[in-house]
C-alpha cells in the first residue's frame, strides 16, 4: 500500500476534529526532531536570497503601515 502524503490527508486526516489534526501534527514534528533528520537544514548561516527575502519584505512592511504622506516625528 504505498500512499501519498496528499492521500494519506484527504482518507484519514481532514475528517478529524482539529484537536487531534493538531496532535497528530505534534507527534510527527517531535518525531523528526527525535530522529535529527538530514532534511531538517540546522544551519546557522543566511543565504544572499534569504537576505534578499527579508529586506523585500521588511521594506514592503515599513511602506505600507508608513505611507510617505505621514509625518513620521
Amino acid at each position: 500500500m504505498s500512499n501519498t502524503a496528499q492521500e494519506i490527508y484527504n482518507q484519514v486526516i481532514r475528517d478529524l476534529p482539529p484537536n487531534e489534526r493538531l496532535r497528530l501534527a505534534n507527534l510527527i514534528l517531535n518525531d523528526l526532531v527525535q530522529n535529527n533528520l538530514a532534511i531538517i537544514d540546522e544551519s546557522d548561516t543566511w543565504t544572499e536570497q534569504d537576505q534578499i527575502d527579508l529586506t523585500s519584505f521588511s521594506l514592503q512592511y515599513a511602506s505600507t503601515n508608513f505611507p510617505e504622506s505621514e509625518e513620521i516625528a
